[in-house]
């Protein structure tokens, strides 16, 4: 039985799955390169997926998992902007006036220690249950509680005008 056509792949996910890369990366052209990478894998290793149903799952999980090696690199291999000019710069359309509060949410977001915030996105963004985070992620259901409590107070501080209680250089201990 072949599996779900790549076109109505890519039109019932591309949303949902740019939305999680931006809420990761925190960079418009660094969630659209995840996302392009994420369909990139589906054209190529797709079809080896038995369980049709589990197509959103596979396609979280890869973009997660291109997202963490992203940073290894990044960190690996630091480079440094050169700056951007203004003209670059997007015009905010009418239409994107109305969606300001998603854009500060997912901002603040951005602003919570990474561990933290895939659980986070994946819960408020993408509906995911904590049982198919902990899919997604690889960790136990006790870590994604924990990693969702954590996010959420450091949210919590980000929005009273604080800034979140970070983790020290060591990184989280779970």
């Amino acid at each position: 039985m072949p599996g779900p056509d790549f076109e109505a792949v890519v039109a019932g996910y591309y949303e949902p799955l740019y939305r999680f890369a931006i809420s990761l990366a925190r960079s418009e052209a660094d969630a659209c390169d995840l996302t392009q990478q994420t369909f990139y894998m589906w054209a190529s290793k797709g079809h080896q997926l038995r369980d049709p149903s589990k197509v959103k799952s596979w396609l979280f999980t890869t973009l997660y998992r291109a997202f963490l090696e992203s940073r290894r690199t990044l960190v690996r291999f630091p480079h440094s902007e050169l700056g951007e000019s203004e003209a670059d710069l997007p015009v905010i359309l009418p239409e994107a006036a109305r969606r300001l509060d998603v854009m500060q949410a997912v901002e603040a977001l951005g602003r919570v220690d990474e561990v933290y915030r895939a659980p986070v996105a994946l819960y408020y963004l993408e509906d995911y249950s904590y049982q198919e985070i902990a899919g997604i992620l690889e960790v136990p259901i006790g870590t994604v509680k924990s990693r969702m409590a954590r996010g959420l107070a450091q949210l919590k501080q980000i929005f009273a005008g604080g800034n979140p209680a970070r983790n020290q250089p060591g990184g989280p201990h779970e």
